[in-house]
C-alpha cells in the first residue's frame, strides 16, 4: 500500500481549517497531521496553493443492476465512499468484487430496501420499464406485509453484512398518484428490530406528511427532503423529537420539479470535468424527471433545510443518483449539492463540506474515515484553490486517493 508525504496545503480536517500543513500517509492510514514539517524520507508531494479534504461521502445513490460505472465515476469526483440506498444483493455481490479491483468508491449499502407488494418504486418502474427483465428483478423485492415479515427482513439483511436499514414510505402524493404505503406497525417493527442490531435506520418521504408520518416511527434519518409544501413547526419538532438527520437531496428533488435543469447543465458541461464523465452520463444528467413539476417546488425543499439547520438537526449531503433518475450524474451531482447548500440554504462552503464529510461518517458510524486524522483510512481529495471560501473550487481536482491508492485518472498529475 502506498505510503507518502503531502505537504504546504490547506488542510480541511471534516470540522477545522489548518494553513501550511502537512500530512504523512503509511500503509494505506493517515499516520500524521501537522502545522509543522514532518520529517520523511519517501515520496514528498508540495502542493501550495491547494487544499486537501477528507473523501467525500455520498449518502444516497443508486448503483442500479449493479452499473459498473457508478463506483469509479463516484471515485473520479473525490467521493470515497457511496451509500447504496436500495439494490438487490446479487448487485451488491456484484459491486462489492468489482471494489476488489481497484479505483472505485467504497460500497456501503441496504441491499433490498424493505418495499411493499405495489409500494414505492415498484409502480414507477413499471411504468417507465415493464420488461421481462425488470420483472425478474423485482420479484426478488421484498413483499413485506406484517411486522413479523418486517422483522424478518431485518434479520436478512444482516446475513447480507449490511450497513443501515432503508424504509420507502411513500404514498404518491407529489406525482399525483396513490400507491400502496407501508401500514405505520410494519415500519416501527423494522424500525425496532434495526435498532436492536445496531444498524441505523434511513426513510424515503417526498411529501411532508409522509415524512411527519415516518418520523412519528422513529426513523433516524429522512433520504429526501419534501417539496409539496412549506416547512411547517410540526416538522421541526419531529426531526428534534428523533434526533434524526435530513438527507435532503436537493440537485434530485429540483430535477423531480424541472427547476434544477439549468444548474444541471452548467455541471453536465462544465469544462473541469469532461474527462471524468462519460457522454451517456452527461446527457442523462441534462434532462429532468419532473414528476413534481406540477405539484412540488424547490423552495419548500430549500426553507425546509433553511429551518432544520437553524434547529441544529443534522443535514447530509446525499445525490440520489442513479441511471433511471434523470439529473443526477454519480459523483458529479455532489459537487452541485454542496453548491445547493450554499447558495439557497445558507451554509458556509465549511459547514457544506462538514456535511459531506465528518458528519456523515458520525451519523452512519463509518468510524475509519471521514476525517483528516491519525489512524483513518487515507481516503482524500486534492483541490487547487480554497473551496472554504468559494464552494465551487471543489470542482478543481487534482488528485483523489481511497486508501491511499491514487485513482488512475489522476496519476502523473501529482
Amino acid at each position: 500500500m502506498a505510503s507518502f508525504l503531502l505537504k504546504d496545503v490547506r488542510i480541511f480536517d471534516g470540522e477545522k481549517t489548518t494553513e501550511n500543513g502537512s500530512v504523512l500517509v503509511e500503509n494505506g492510514e493517515i499516520s500524521k497531521v501537522s502545522q509543522s514539517p514532518i520529517e520523511y524520507h519517501g515520496t514528498t508531494i508540495s502542493k501550495p496553493g491547494h487544499t486537501l479534504l477528507p473523501g467525500l461521502i455520498d449518502v444516497h445513490i443508486h448503483a442500479d443492476s449493479g452499473n459498473p460505472v457508478a463506483l469509479p465515476q463516484s471515485l473520479r469526483f473525490g467521493v470515497t465512499t457511496v451509500c447504496d440506498m436500495h439494490n438487490e444483493f446479487y448487485n451488491i455481490e456484484k459491486l462489492r468484487k468489482q471494489i476488489k479491483g481497484g479505483d472505485c468508491a467504497d460500497l456501503k449499502t441496504t441491499s433490498f430496501a424493505a418495499t411493499i407488494e405495489m409500494g414505492w418504486p415498484m409502480p414507477v418502474v413499471l411504468a417507465h420499464h415493464d420488461t421481462p427483465e425488470v420483472r425478474e428483478e423485482i420479484a426478488t423485492w421484498p413483499k413485506l406485509d406484517t411486522p413479523e415479515s418486517g422483522r424478518k427482513y431485518v434479520q436478512d439483511r444482516l446475513k447480507e453484512r449490511v450497513d443501515y436499514i432503508k424504509l420507502m414510505h411513500e404514498s404518491g402524493t407529489i406525482l399525483g398518484q396513490k400507491f400502496n404505503k407501508p401500514s405505520l406497525e410494519l415500519q416501527r417493527a423494522i424500525i425496532d428490530e434495526a435498532h436492536k442490531h445496531g444498524l441505523r435506520t434511513v426513510a424515503h418521504a417526498t411529501c411532508l406528511a409522509d415524512t411527519l408520518e415516518i418520523l412519528g416511527c422513529g426513523v433516524d434519518g429522512l433520504a429526501h427532503c419534501f417539496v409539496d409544501q412549506p416547512p411547517t413547526s410540526e416538522l421541526i419538532a419531529a426531526y428534534k423529537k428523533n434526533g434524526a438527520h435530513c438527507n435532503p437531496t436537493l440537485a434530485t428533488m429540483a430535477s423531480a420539479t424541472t427547476e434544477g435543469q439549468q444548474m444541471q447543465e452548467k455541471y453536465a458541461h462544465d469544462s473541469r470535468v469532461q474527462h471524468l464523465i462519460g457522454e451517456e452520463e452527461r446527457g442523462r444528467m441534462c434532462a429532468c424527471m419532473s414528476f413534481a413539476k406540477e405539484t412540488g417546488k424547490a423552495e419548500n425543499a430549500y426553507e425546509a433545510v433553511r429551518q432544520l439547520k437553524k434547529a441544529g438537526v443534522p443535514i447530509l449531503v446525499g445525490s440520489d443518483a442513479a441511471s433511471p433518475a434523470v439529473g443526477t450524474a454519480w459523483g458529479l451531482t455532489v459537487h452541485q449539492e454542496l453548491a445547493i447548500f450554499v447558495q439557497e440554504c445558507g451554509f458556509t462552503p465549511a459547514e457544506a463540506l462538514h456535511a459531506a464529510t465528518l458528519l456523515p461518517a458520525q451519523r452512519f458510524n463509518f468510524n475509519d474515515r471521514g476525517q483528516i486524522k491519525p489512524g483513518l483510512l487515507a481516503d482524500l481529495v486534492l483541490v487547487k484553490g480554497n473551496p472554504l471560501e468559494d464552494i465551487d473550487h471543489t470542482l478543481d481536482l487534482r488528485a483523489v486517493w481511497k486508501a491511499g491508492e491514487l485513482c488512475s485518472a489522476y496519476k502523473g498529475q501529482v
